[in-house]
């Protein structure tokens, strides 16, 4: 070989490394991708709440005197147990007692004068009677007999008007304790105080028409707790009475119950301007299960509106618009499939076309650069995640 031929393969030989490094050193670099293996299993169609539920209690009462008053006796402290019927709080009443205290002397006075009155139409009858039995026989006059008849007739309606006045005192009485009782509270229900307004000296003031006043005691049972929590307008008319729900609570992370809708509100409330709600009820199914809950904790609903069992699903995060995934493709490029989806929440997507158990779906779609076609290198820690 001569030497220019020997020069010119070495120049094409440098020449065709150079080309090769170059095109090494300017090639696209792989996309860093987390995927997810399609697997089967549990769909479902759910909705929650827009804002933070609350634990609610089944009867909870916010007492206050009728009247207003100065507190005399308070028989109970935040956060004592008391029986349906027990005393919670008095006024100062005492000149009440002293109308009570009156109106029944009055009653014992007009029963004796019922006695010394009745006592007298009784005798006046007797002596009509006998009146009556002498004019037959000729002994006395007619007039005689009349005035007789007459005075009995006469003491007898003076019974009748002291039997009146007894009904009438005794109905005074009664009057006079219906006000009594509106300076005192009982409790409605077994139950547990929550908050008192007030103490012994202070003068309660109950909350007239219009007006905002804190009441005198706050009776909650808490035997009986459920969850109340607002739904979008939108998604209302898919809820119904009856429906399974999870409940969770910022109180028990990581934790869910099962639960029921027991009621649906009839109306939207409008808290602020732009969001429309309407208030869901759910019991727990288990009201053991979550041990002791604080009537106010936060809760959130997830009304459970569909199931499918065993079917293929794909994680939501890598759904694109239009019913599209990137798959990774096994010749090292993503690749871009439509699919057909059925039943979907917010963690998987039920697929009914498009895509079989095994095949592995792109969830790192914010990421730049990732797109079909292009070449991609697992990430380390999804490389072995399904």
């Amino acid at each position: 070989m001569s030497p220019l031929i020997r020069r010119t393969l070495i120049v094409l030989t440098i020449v065709a490394a150079l080309a090769a490094v170059f095109w090494w050193l300017g090639r696209p670099k792989p996309i860093v991708v987390v995927v997810r293996e399609i697997d089967r299993g549990k769909v479902e169609s759910s909705i929650a709440n827009t804002r933070a539920g609350t634990i609610e209690a089944c009867q909870r009462t916010k007492l206050s005197t009728i009247i207003g008053g100065r507190i005399e006796l308070l028989t109970v402290k935040e956060g004592d147990r008391v029986k349906k019927g027990q005393l919670l709080m008095k006024l100062w009443n005492d000149d009440q007692q002293a109308q009570s205290a009156l109106a029944m002397t009055q009653v014992n006075t007009a029963r004796q004068r019922v006695n010394e009155s009745c006592t007298q139409a009784t005798n006046a009858e007797r002596e009509a009677q006998r009146q009556t039995t002498l004019r037959e026989k000729g002994f006395v006059s007619s007039s005689r007999e009349e005035s007789a008849r007459t005075e009995a007739q006469a003491k007898r309606a003076g019974c009748d008007a002291a039997k009146a006045d007894v009904i009438q005192f005794q109905a005074k009485v009664a009057a006079t304790r219906v006000e009594q009782g509106r300076t005192s509270l009982y409790a409605p229900f077994d139950g547990t105080v929550a908050k008192i307004v007030g103490e012994i000296g202070e003068y309660s003031t109950p909350s007239p028409p219009g007006v905002q006043t804190p009441p005198a005691i706050d009776l909650i049972d808490d035997s009986c707790l459920y969850v109340k929590a607002p739904m979008d307008e939108v998604d209302a008319p898919k809820i119904q009475m009856g429906q399974p729900v999870r409940i969770s609570l910022d109180a028990l992370p990581k934790q869910s119950f099962a639960g029921t809708v027991k009621r649906v509100a009839p109306y939207v409330s409008a808290v602020e301007k732009q969001a429309r709600t309407v208030d869901i009820e759910a019991n727990f199914d288990h009201p053991e299960a979550p041990g002791k809950l604080l009537v106010g904790y936060s809760a959130d609903i997830e009304v459970i509106l569909a199931v499918r069992d065993d079917v293929v699903r794909v994680p939501s995060s890598a759904l694109l618009e239009g019913g599209r995934v990137l798959v990774a493709g096994a010749r090292g490029q993503l690749e871009e499939r439509k699919v057909k989806i059925g039943l979907a929440n917010w963690e998987y997507t039920e697929v009914t076309e498009g895509l079989v158990a095994g095949e592995r779906v792109v969830t790192s779609l914010e990421r730049a650069g990732v797109k079909a076609g292009v070449a991609y290198v697992l990430e380390e820690s999804s490389a072995g995640k399904k």
